[in-house]
């Protein structure tokens, strides 16, 4: 029997190029197709439905547009506002990501077309009222909460345990009763505690709020979507969802050091693994490699500086224990091409812009393949590229474990999520 309470949730078709283009304020429209040629698949899918302010959840691969394609429309929108001189001192969008170094990302790339925006708009002798973004996440400072409570961001970029504690402060509460549209990024990085402390922030801010505000989901790798589509929402929502299948053909191997696999884990063929990462850097312009825990990326550096002293000033090490100065300094030289190796426990799996990675090594077995697929993703991250990369495992069951997850990745067999 068919549950009442339960919104619909709905696979939708790509809208028609023209309806999406159509819809855009003709400012905005001159911007856009002076940086893209054209909309992306994921743009046609998602554009016009948060426009139209329908509850979507938006799955496509590492790569397809989908932060670009959730913030158009609402870009769009405040453009309009602030044309109009009618933008006011409050938040109307939240975007919330389960991991600092992303919010912090977004941040940036958001502040960046806005500022090209009103700058065309002043070459056209148009009034613009400045539309803000704030960053509130662990890391943000006394000065700059302070700065927020005075002039309220726009669009604020936090994090879900940071989002918890904003909609608590009495202070600041007041500038988000009317808050419009909430994204949640990585939500396949969500289906866990976190995820559950999320659903229940995002009810309190409905709860708080005088309008329900759009609830947009984006995800790369994420298996079943009409489940993930409920999460997002909650309980008597409908929800629609967008599946874009681009097509990317995955390039991926697998390797071990050594000539047999019973011996990969010899003294002899750990000396192998490093001559095999050494000779992987030098083919490619930038490689990432990926371990499954900070101990290990640390002893990869801290190795690969000792007996590949070319390599120094050149490679760098990725993990949440490191300050918020050293990760985001690694994120920008990566993005400036400046190194040609860093070495990551988990922190830059999720959709960091970090630039142009041309090869990543698993070391050892990512446990899912949503996960492998994440982290390959890191390479070929743009629209038109593959991913590629390689597993090396260091014992048999390894071996066995990443050849399966490698057959499922090919077949895009992705794993089920739990909530």
């Amino acid at each position: 029997m068919e549950n009442k309470m339960a919104g619909k949730i709905e696979f939708i078709e790509a809208s028609r190029r023209e309806d999406v283009e159509k819809l855009l304020n003709p400012l905005v429209r001159e911007w856009f197709f002076s940086k893209y040629k054209d909309f992306s698949l994921t743009q046609l899918y998602g554009v016009k439905n948060i426009h139209d302010r329908r509850n979507i959840l938006v799955s496509a691969p590492t790569g397809g547009t989908k932060t670009l394609t959730a913030f158009l429309g609402i870009l769009n929108y405040l453009v309009e506002l602030a044309l109009k001189k009618e933008l006011e001192d409050k938040v109307y969008a939240v975007y919330c990501s389960p991991l600092r170094a992303l919010a912090n990302d977004i941040s940036i790339n958001l502040i960046g077309p806005l500022k090209e925006i009103e700058e065309l708009a002043l070459k056209k002798n148009l009034e613009i009222q400045e539309i803000r973004v704030g960053l509130r996440t662990g890391d943000t400072t006394i000065k700059e909460r302070a700065k927020m409570l005075r002039k309220a961001p726009h669009i604020l970029v936090t994090t879900p345990e940071t989002l918890a504690i904003v909609i608590t402060s009495s202070k600041f509460v007041e500038k988000m009763e009317k808050v419009e549209y909430v994204i949640v990024d990585e939500i396949h990085a969500m289906t866990n505690k976190r995820g559950v402390f999320l659903s229940l922030t995002l009810e309190r801010l409905c709860a708080l709020s005088v309008i329900e505000p759009v609830r947009v989901g984006l995800s790369a790798t994420i298996s079943p979507l009409d489940e993930i589509a409920r999460f997002l929402v909650g309980v008597g929502r409908d929800c629609l969802i967008a599946e874009v299948k681009l097509i990317k053909e995955i390039e991926i191997d697998l390797d071990f050091p050594g000539d047999e696999i019973l011996e990969a884990e010899t003294p002899e063929s750990q000396k192998e693994l490093y001559r095999m990462l050494d000779e992987i850097i030098k083919k490619n312009r930038t490689t990432l490699v990926f371990t499954n825990t900070r101990a290990a990326t640390e002893r990869i550096i801290h190795y690969l500086e000792t007996h590949f002293p070319v390599y120094i000033g050149f490679i760098g090490a990725h993990h949440s224990s490191m300050s918020k100065k050293t990760r985001f300094d690694i994120e920008e030289r990566l993005r400036k091409g400046e190194l040609k190796v860093v070495v990551s426990s988990t922190s830059l799996e999720l959709g960091i812009d970090i630039g142009s990675i041309d090869y990543v090594v698993l070391l050892r077995s990512p446990k899912g393949v949503a996960r492998a697929l994440q982290r390959i993703g890191r390479a070929g991250h743009k629209l038109h590229e593959n991913p590629k990369g390689t597993f090396i495992v260091l014992d048999r069951d390894d071996l066995v474990e990443c050849a399966v997850l490698m057959k499922q990745m090919k077949e895009k067999k992705i794993d089920k999520t739990e909530i």
